[in-house]
C-alpha cells in the first residue's frame, strides 16, 4: 500500500507538481492531425493545463494559452492568420511563441504589444498526431518509435476520454495477469452468459512473469502454460514505454500497436489507441487509405452499462471502477504485482533525477539515435495466433471505419 502522500506524488499532474514536472519532460499527444482539418482551432486540456491549438494560414502550428490576457476570452475562437492567431474580441494577434504581434486599437506609436506575451509550448507533427512539449527549453527531440514512422503503412488512431487518473491505466499494462482473469475467464463468463462462441476466450495460465529495464522503459515478458522459454512472449516480450505508452503487436506481421494515456487532469485521461499496419513494400496501399481517421471507441451502450464484449471495454470497466483516483492507502498487492512495484519505483526514480537537473529515462538529443527507434516485440505474440480478423473483433479495433480493409491487405500476403 502507498501513504496518501505517496498517491499523490504519483497521480497529481498539475503545474509545479513533481508528477507534472517529469511529464512535462516529454513530447505529448495533444491531437490527431485530422481534428484540424476542417476547424483550424481546438480546445486541449493536458497536464491541467488549458490550451488552444491552432494551425495558421501558413500552414504552422502553434499551441498558446486559452485565454487571451486582455479581457480573458477564449482564443478557441479566433482567427488564424498568416503567422499566429487573432483574438475574435478586440483583435490582439499572437504568434506561435506567444508573442503579441498587433493591438489593433493601440496608438500606431505603442509599444505595448512588445511587452504581452502569453504561454506557449512547442508541437510538431508525426504520423497523424500532434506532438506538444510543456517542458523547460532546451526540448529533446520528439521520439521517432517504429509504429508512427514505419513506411507503407496504413494508420488508424481511436481515442476516447476516460474519467479517471493516468496512473491506474497505466498500471493495468504492468499486470499481465489480468489477461488470463479479466480476458480469459470473466471473457468467457461473459461470451457465455451472451450465448456466443468461447473459443476467442484467452484463458492460459501464466507459469512465469518478469519485468526488465531497458532504455526507453521496461519490457514485460510472460511464459504461458504449453510454451517454452524459446517463445516470444518470454524471449522477447513487449513494452511500456515510459512514462504513458504500451506498445503491443506483432512485429513479424508487421502490426504496431501503441496505447497512450495522455493525462487531461488529476482525474481525466485521453486515451489513444494508435495503430500502424504494414503489410510489405509489395503491397500497393489505396490512396484512400493513406488518411489517418480518429475515431471514438464507446466504453458504454445507451443504458449506461459498460461494454463488456470486447478487451478493451473490459479494460475501461476497471480503470474507472477503481475509482476516479484509486485509494492506493488500503490495496494489498501480491507477489504478481511485481511489475506496478518496478514502475511506481521507476517513477520515483525518474521523479527524483528530474529533481536533480538530470533527464529522465528515453530523453533523446542525438539526432543519429532518432531515425527509427525499433521497440522490442514478439514477432509470433500468442495473441495474434488466431489470425488477424478473429483479433481485430476481439479489440476495439472493431470500431475503426477501415480495418475491414486492412484485413483485405493482409490477406494478399497471406495473413489471415
Amino acid at each position: 500500500m502507498l501513504s496518501q502522500q505517496q498517491n499523490e506524488l504519483l497521480t497529481k499532474v498539475g503545474p509545479g507538481t513533481p508528477m507534472g514536472n517529469l511529464l512535462r519532460r516529454y513530447w505529448i499527444p495533444v491531437a490527431a492531425t485530422s481534428e484540424l482539418k476542417d476547424k483550424p482551432t481546438k480546445k486541449v486540456r493536458v497536464l491541467g493545463e488549458d490550451l488552444v491549438l491552432y494551425r495558421d494560414r501558413s500552414g504552422n502550428l502553434g499551441l498558446i494559452d486559452e485565454r487571451c490576457p486582455h479581457r480573458k476570452v477564449s482564443m478557441v475562437y479566433g482567427i488564424p492568420e498568416k503567422d499566429g492567431l487573432r483574438c475574435q474580441y478586440h483583435g490582439w494577434c499572437f504568434n506561435k511563441q506567444g508573442q503579441c504581434l498587433e493591438q489593433p486599437n493601440e496608438p500606431a506609436t505603442s509599444t505595448f504589444k512588445d511587452r504581452i506575451k502569453i504561454k506557449a509550448y512547442p508541437v510538431q507533427e508525426m504520423g497523424g498526431l500532434i506532438f506538444g512539449y510543456l517542458g523547460p527549453e532546451p526540448a529533446p527531440l520528439l521520439p521517432r518509435f517504429d509504429g508512427f514512422v514505419v513506411e507503407n503503412a496504413v494508420r488508424m488512431i481511436g481515442n476516447a476520454v476516460i474519467p479517471c487518473n493516468w496512473l491506474q491505466i497505466m498500471e493495468n499494462s504492468m499486470d499481465p495477469i489480468h489477461t488470463e482473469w479479466l480476458h480469459g475467464h470473466y471473457n468467457a463468463y461473459i461470451l457465455e452468459r451472451d450465448g456466443k462462441s468461447l473459443e476467442d476466450a484467452f484463458q492460459r495460465k501464466h507459469n512465469k512473469i518478469e519485468f526488465d529495464a531497458f532504455e526507453y522503459g521496461i519490457v514485460k515478458r510472460r511464459l504461458l502454460e504449453g510454451q517454452t522459454e524459446e517463445s516470444d512472449d518470454w524471449r522477447i516480450g513487449h513494452p511500456v514505454v515510459f512514462p504513458y505508452m504500451l506498445a503491443v503487436g506483432s512485429g513479424g506481421l508487421g502490426a504496431y500497436q501503441f496505447q497512450i494515456r495522455v493525462p487531461i487532469d488529476d482525474e481525466n485521461t485521453w486515451h489513444v489507441w494508435y495503430m500502424a499496419y504494414a503489410p510489405g513494400e509489395e503491397v500497393e496501399i489505396p490512396e484512400h487509405l493513406k488518411e489517418i481517421p480518429l475515431y471514438e471507441v464507446p466504453y458504454k451502450d445507451e443504458n449506461g452499462d459498460y461494454l463488456l464484449d470486447y478487451i478493451d471495454g473490459q479494460d475501461i470497466m476497471c480503470w474507472i471502477t477503481q475509482g476516479t483516483i484509486a485509494d492506493r492507502t488500503d490495496e494489498r498487492l501480491g507477489t504478481t504485482d511485481k511489475g506496478i512495484i518496478a514502475y511506481r519505483q521507476m517513477l520515483k526514480e525518474q521523479i527524483a533525477k528530474v529533481e536533480h537537473g538530470e533527464d529522465p529515462i528515453g530523453t533523446i538529443r542525438d539526432p543519429e539515435k532518432n531515425q527509427f527507434i525499433e521497440l522490442p516485440l514478439e514477432r509470433h505474440k500468442h495473441h495474434f495466433s488466431a489470425g488477424f480478423k478473429s483479433v481485430f473483433s476481439r479489440f476495439q479495433t472493431r470500431f475503426s471505419p477501415t480495418i475491414a480493409e486492412v484485413v483485405e491487405l493482409f490477406a494478399k500476403v497471406g495473413v489471415k
